[in-house]
């Protein structure tokens, strides 16, 4: 549905090694950095930006990407909670969302509720 989203992000390392860490169970890399942006997605095919607002404020933006398996979802949120991100909701059905949804969601360090979600 969409083609690509940015973010902004007050520290933009903090920010990558977040993003790095969490999308790579769902098969998502860093494909593009450079001076105040960094781009992830499939290889050669970043979706997701990132871009440094230092004197951003938290906006609570919500982002949810697609796992495979319950096992990638279930990786996403201990891969992120070792890299900044702070639990949001633990690897799990979500049956008042659907009966087949199974999510895990974090906070990443910028304060957006990022998802994980396989169904």
């Amino acid at each position: 549905m969409y083609d690509h989203i940015g973010l902004r992000v007050a520290d933009l390392d903090a920010a990558t090694r977040f993003y790095t860490a969490v999308l790579a169970p769902l098969g998502y890399v860093l494909c593009s950095s450079g001076d105040g942006y960094a781009g992830f997605g499939p290889k050669g095919a970043p979706a997701l930006w990132l871009h440094l607002d230092k004197g951003r404020k938290a906006d609570g933006a919500h982002i949810a990407f697609r796992a495979a398996s319950h096992d990638a979802v279930k990786a996403f949120h201990s891969e992120g909670l070792k890299s900044g991100g702070r639990d949001n909701g633990g690897a799990g059905p979500r049956k008042d969302y659907s009966p087949t949804y199974y999510a895990a969601f974090l906070i990443d360090p910028d304060g957006n509720n990022v998802e994980a979600v396989c169904t």
